[in-house]
């Protein structure tokens, strides 16, 4: 079964603005919301699809993707072929609704409660245009926090465990009367999670994490761009007190190349050809990406700007076996440093007549004459 669009979720435009797509979710979310329906499976699902669209739109880079790919941007969330994904962090459902409205109506709820999600981290990976072309393989050194080992991650000190909150007594949360309305507020002894720590652990100081460096393998696939996010799902902070881990985003970024220029699959290569060849016309050899080279045949006159389309030949297309393809532009050189005898051969070449074989030349400055005749007619 597809999944549906996003904007159609939503119910706003492709071209809405940020503010009309939140405005679009917090009404949606109101009413799908599983503590305004509860047991209701259909509502929970919907809320979910719902969610999932905001987490992409609300985020320019995420939306950018989307639109461009659809659904394909966000597939094998890293946990498919080569750990790829242009995905985004999984936020709990009551953390997004908690962004939104905030703790009115006690929006948390029980899922407020448990130990806390490790926070994302970033990474910048620079990679060269041949690299993004064939892909690779990388290793990283990333800073973090991990589980700690010898509590296990609960915080508490080894053989003993964590107790009910004697503030909240196990809720997560407390309540609080003001004239005719009682107030949820997450509980301020224990964070929301419903349990403290009497003995905390000595490595960690109850944390249940402790800061490491990790050591990690990143596939980045043929044909990435620049900008692209690689999501490691799961590697990121470690969460407090054996809560879920955090993910890490690899941001590519492509560096300059000295012979090609990109546009998406595309490249262009500018070869500087002599006056000479140009006018006689050649053969020539231009580079291609893969370290290989293509062999053109230039025709006699050929002017500046003349491109030639090698099918084929350009970057490796993201998720395809198909290649973009490579324009080769010549641009004539015109000579300098002549020597004496050179500068003589190009004399008699223009005694000979030379100027009728620039026909874009005499046929701008006929015009030119014309124009400044008729200029000095006026007068």
């Amino acid at each position: 079964m597809s999944k549906a669009d996003y904007y159609e979720l939503l119910g706003v435009a492709r071209d809405a603005d940020a503010a009309a797509v939140k405005s679009a979710f917090r009404k949606a979310a109101m009413k799908y919301h599983p503590d305004r329906n509860p047991g209701d499976a259909a509502a929970e699902q919907k809320f979910k699809e719902l969610n999932e669209a905001y987490e992409v739109l609300k985020d320019d880079q995420r939306r950018a993707a989307y639109d461009r790919y659809g659904h394909a941007a966000f597939e094998n969330g890293g946990g498919g072929a080569n750990g790829f994904a242009q995905g985004f962090a999984g936020s709990s459902f009551a953390d997004v609704f908690d962004d939104l409205f905030g703790e009115f109506m006690g929006a948390r709820g029980g899922r407020g409660r448990g130990a806390g999600r490790g926070a994302d981290l970033r990474y910048n990976l620079d990679i060269s245009l041949e690299e993004a072309f064939a892909g690779k393989k990388a290793t990283i050194e990333a800073p973090g926090s991990v589980a700690c080992e010898t509590c296990t991650g609960t915080g508490a000190k080894p053989d003993t465990q964590p107790v009910a909150c004697p503030t909240c007594n196990g809720a997560g949360k407390v309540r609080a009367t003001q004239g005719f309305f009682t107030i949820e507020r997450t509980c301020p002894t224990c964070g929301g999670q419903g349990r403290v720590i009497q003995d905390p652990c000595e490595v960690c100081d109850g944390a249940g994490r402790v800061q490491q460096d990790r050591t990690l393998s990143v596939d980045v696939p043929p044909g990435v761009e620049d900008g692209t996010r690689i999501r490691l799902s799961g590697e990121g902070d470690a969460g407090a007190r054996g809560g879920p881990a955090g993910d890490l985003y690899i941001f590519i970024s492509v560096a300059e190349h000295d012979l090609f220029e990109r546009d998406g699959p595309d490249l262009y290569c500018v070869v500087p050809v002599s006056m000479v060849r140009a006018a006689l016309g050649c053969d020539i050899e231009a580079p291609t990406i893969d370290g290989g080279k293509v062999s053109i045949k230039i025709p006699e006159g050929v002017q500046t700007g003349k491109r030639f389309r090698m099918r084929g030949k350009g970057m490796s297309v993201l998720r395809s076996e198909a290649r973009g393809d490579l324009y080769v532009e010549l641009q004539v050189e015109t000579p300098i440093k002549l020597t004496g005898r050179q500068k003589e051969l190009l004399k008699e070449f223009a005694e000979e007549g030379g100027e009728e074989a620039c026909p874009q030349s005499k046929g701008f400055f006929d015009r030119a004459r014309t124009f400044w005749d008729n200029v000095t007619e006026g007068h």
